[in-house]
């Protein structure tokens, strides 16, 4: 794995406006992208990833592989916070530790979106109902991460450390909130539109869906730079544990589902980077709009600079490519 390979990796354009939105805080220019054009591009990635995704998962069918990806997702977003909660509480309080335990065990879909970009221009064939996994992978992390919370508060209340159930509302409420919040909803609706329409769909949208896509992820993550940069300084009050563990517990991860994708899941190389990103990647958007409602111990200035200034910032600029190459060296 040569570093011209890892270089020629990086140079596609979402990511190299992401490095350009972290220059921007950098040098201190005064370029902002307006809140209502970045919620705009938010919706517009979700609605392009989930209807593409339903659109190839009608041409392939629910066969074998890919009920053994969804169930592999499924499961994987579920179990992950048990993991990682057990890590995060040698340093953090219940509440803490279980929102970004959720967080990790949850995904990025805009960084999802990047690999997608990222294989496009690499002309590495992958498959649709890869974004079928990914759209039903944000629920499952965000139910076990509320009940950890809810298992470690009544355990420490009964302990007698004072503590609290942590959380309002019965356990329907947290689920229906992990389900239908705005980015869920439209995901996964877009899914079931793309599925429902089909190729029929896929050339009545093409223009918009198809054409647009990299220009908009583009000027996004030109977006996504800058706010990751502005959190920078957040991140010296996260301390050295938490720094650390943003960057290498999804290294630590990706290095795991590689060989699970190909192997276990039969996955081929774009396939394999795909449900990689997913494994490694954090949620900054549904996971901690969720805590916030149903956690209100939970400090989301912990949360955030953790998912969106490290976890995002390393897969965007360098864990994609990274992971691609090392796939690329191990199966040629």
């Amino acid at each position: 794995m040569d570093l011209h390979s890892l270089i020629s990796n990086i140079n596609h354009p979402p990511i190299l406006f992401f490095i350009l939105g972290l220059l921007v805080v950098t040098v201190k220019s005064d370029l902002e992208i307006p809140p209502q054009i970045a919620k705009f591009l938010t919706l517009y990635l979700l609605f392009d990833i989930g209807f593409k995704g339903g659109v190839e998962l009608s041409k392939s069918g629910f066969n074998p592989t890919v009920l053994k990806v969804i169930i592999a997702c499924v499961l994987f977003s579920f179990l992950m916070p048990f993991i990682s909660y057990r890590i995060l509480r040698f340093k953090l309080d219940v509440y803490n530790a279980g929102a970004i335990a959720a967080t990790y065990g949850s995904i990025s879909a805009v960084t999802y979106a990047t690999g997608l970009s990222f294989l496009d221009s690499a002309k590495e064939p992958y498959n649709g109902f890869m974004t079928a996994g990914m759209a039903l992978m944000e629920s499952p992390a965000i139910i076990s991460g509320l009940i950890l919370i809810r298992l470690g508060a009544n355990s420490s209340s009964q302990d007698g450390g004072g503590g609290t159930s942590g959380h309002q509302g019965s356990m329907w409420s947290i689920v229906q909130e992990s389900l239908f919040n705005g980015s869920v909803f439209l995901l996964i609706g877009s899914l079931i539109v793309g599925y429902l329409t089909g190729h029929e769909g896929e050339e009545e949208l093409k223009s918009f869906v198809f054409d647009n896509f990299k220009g908009w992820l583009s000027l996004y993550m030109l977006d996504m730079g800058i706010l990751a940069a502005q959190r920078f300084g957040d991140l010296r009050k996260s301390g050295t544990f938490l720094v650390g563990y943003s960057l290498l517990f999804p290294i630590v991860i990706a290095m795991l589902a590689i060989p699970a994708a190909h192997y276990v899941l039969g996955l081929n190389n774009g396939n394999t980077l795909l449900f990689t990103i997913l494994c490694a990647s954090a949620s900054y958007i549904a996971v901690p709009a969720a805590m916030r409602m149903a956690v209100p111990q939970v400090n989301m200035s912990l949360l955030l600079p953790m998912a969106l200034g490290v976890t995002f910032t390393f897969n965007v600029s360098i864990g994609i490519p990274l992971y691609f190459q090392l796939i690329k060296t191990l199966w040629p």
